[in-house]
């Protein structure tokens, strides 16, 4: 099975309620590591975005360790990769400062890497494609019901001129769900998404009859919910939330949900046991901080899945 995964890189810099900090990759690293690991080593994920030139080479050789990843569609610009800082501050939602937010990947790059098996776009920076972008990928791929995976991340952020980031309604929302296999956002996402403010099964409704299949929510400690267009009905489906031992990290848990969805589903083609498998992979994603030890993620590796009858 191959899949292509398309998303800006971060240098991430965490800071945590307890003032300790973190860092490492972020971003569109946490999508293709965890499906290095979640899938087995004769898949192919095929990662497409840039690496600012200083960073270029450090991490072309970080990804040699994982034999699964192709790292043909990663490319080299001038400047500096996008940095991300995170402030995680206690009963608040955090605040993210992303400077030198990188170009949107060119159609050029993408567009030679579409022919998959399913498509992962991970809207990190929130400009990560262009909506004609998109648009002309649904176009090149739709003759072949390739599924296309969006997870609206950063896309409801704006930037403001220090560079922090804050939400704001998407008004072109119905366009960028429209005709993909599955929508991904957190619930405060869902809720600022529309200029409507329409409530989450409204949403839901109105996304599945954009002829896209599934609408996931996220949240947190409390696990996730999928609406599943079931024969024109909406079918809700949630998935509780997982205990844990002690939640260290959420930085990345909404990335690696993702991954684990179509490492499952691009098996087996059950959308059900799909959102369940990432909801409990996402909660172990939250066990430890930043992605150093995203490789533990490999656990999960036997529960990903027998292949869908052809």
């Amino acid at each position: 099975m191959t899949i292509t995964v398309i998303g800006h890189l971060c240098l991430d810099m965490i800071h945590q309620t307890d003032r300790s900090t973190s860092s490492g990759y972020g971003g569109i690293f946490f999508t293709v590591a965890a499906l290095a690991n979640l899938l087995h080593e004769d898949d192919t994920i095929i990662p497409v975005f840039g690496v600012g030139k200083d960073d270029y080479d450090a991490f072309i050789g970080y990804l040699e360790k994982y034999p699964n990843i192709d790292t043909s569609g990663i490319y080299k610009f001038n400047g500096p990769t996008n940095q991300v800082a995170l402030y995680y501050r206690e009963g608040k939602e955090r605040l993210e400062c992303s400077k030198f937010i990188s170009d949107p990947i060119p159609l050029k790059k993408i567009r030679p890497k579409l022919g998959v098996d399913m498509i992962l776009l991970n809207m990190v920076s929130g400009f990560d494609v262009t909506l004609d972008t998109l648009d002309e990928i649904r176009m090149e791929v739709r003759d072949d019901h390739l599924p296309i995976y969006m997870d609206v991340h950063s896309l409801s952020l704006g930037i403001n001129e220090d560079f922090t980031r804050f939400h704001r309604p998407l008004e072109q929302w119905r366009r960028w769900l429209f005709m993909i296999h599955a929508a991904q956002m957190n619930e405060y996402e869902a809720h600022i998404l529309s200029p409507e403010k329409l409530d989450e099964l409204s949403l839901a409704k109105h996304t599945l009859a954009l002829n896209t299949k599934v609408l996931h929510i996220t949240r947190g400690n409390r696990g996730s919910t999928a609406f599943i267009d079931d024969h024109k009905h909406v079918r809700r489906l949630d998935c509780e939330g997982v205990e844990l031992k002690k939640a260290v990290d959420a930085t990345g848990c909404g990335d690696v949900f993702a991954a684990a969805y179509c490492a499952h589903y691009m098996r087996t083609g059950d959308i059900d046991a799909s959102a369940s498998f990432a909801n409990q992979v996402a909660a172990a994603k939250a066990g430890f901080a930043g992605s150093s030890p995203i490789d533990s993620l490999s656990s999960f590796r036997q529960f990903a899945g027998e292949e869908k009858n052809q």
